[in-house]
């Protein structure tokens, strides 16, 4: 039931945060993984893990070029052996700062990455996933799919485009046996969020509103992604996990 052993996934941004942790935990499962990044550092992930036979390939592609996201996208899948059973939109961009501060640019920076990304890149595994009858994939969404945040309007915003997109796919595409869902993470310790696990105001805040005592780690967020990946999951589709220690209950 809960066994990827041979799977072959894509994952979006996954030299760092939670796209690394589900990168991690992928291959500890045997998953053979392509990891699509921007970082010039991509080149060095499968050097990262060599701890069992199953293979980590690196891709670096500009997500925001369509041009670049189809070939990076390609590539992936020829690397992969020409198969992809499950895709993780993991890559993601956040401006934090008030609405009347948010340039158009940065507006549509975050929107091209966090949902016309996430679409095209999921139609064009959906494509793939259709020819074997089978295929999963898992959006990262936010508790701000269902927040309206603060001073993260651009970002909140793309988060409800997520949710949305999630159900809408998953409606489509059901009955070609592909599963469409979403996991909302919530406040986490990565890098995104440095400037609010370091904010002597804000920080102590947000711990007050975390049922759970305590920020979530990427790990935390692996472990769901893993179940969304695997048999056990065939027959949840459409929906948005939270992992955000209890915020979304309160």
């Amino acid at each position: 039931m809960f066994k990827l052993n041979g799977k072959k996934a894509i994952i979006t941004g996954g030299s760092q945060g939670l796209g690394f942790s589900m990168v991690k935990a992928f291959h500890e499962a045997g998953v053979e993984v392509a990891v699509i990044d921007i970082s010039g550092d991509i080149v060095n992930m499968p050097s990262k893990f060599k701890t069992n036979d199953v293979k980590v390939h690196a891709v670096k592609g500009n997500l925001l070029d369509m041009t670049s996201l189809k070939q990076s996208f390609e590539e992936a899948l020829e690397k992969l052996g020409g198969t992809v059973d499950i895709l993780v939109n993991c890559a993601g961009l956040m401006d934090r700062n008030p609405a009347f501060e948010v340039s158009l640019g940065s507006w549509h920076r975050i929107m091209g990455l966090n949902v016309t990304a996430v679409f095209e890149l999921s139609r064009l595994a959906a494509t793939e996933m259709k020819k074997q009858g089978s295929g999963k994939i898992i959006n990262m969404g936010s508790i701000l799919s269902v927040l309206g945040g603060f001073n993260a309007v651009a970002y909140s915003t793309s988060k409800g485009a997520v949710l949305q997109l999630t159900k809408s796919l998953s409606n489509e595409w059901a009955g070609y046996g592909i599963q469409v869902n979403a996991i909302a993470p919530g406040y986490m310790l990565t890098t995104m969020n440095d400037d609010l696990v370091n904010d002597p105001v804000r920080a102590p805040q947000v711990e007050a509103r975390i049922p759970s005592k305590r920020w979530g780690t990427p790990e935390d967020v692996a472990g769901v992604a893993l179940f969304l990946a695997a048999p056990a999951s065939d027959y949840v589709t459409g929906t948005l996990i939270p992992v955000d220690g209890g915020v979304l209950g309160r």
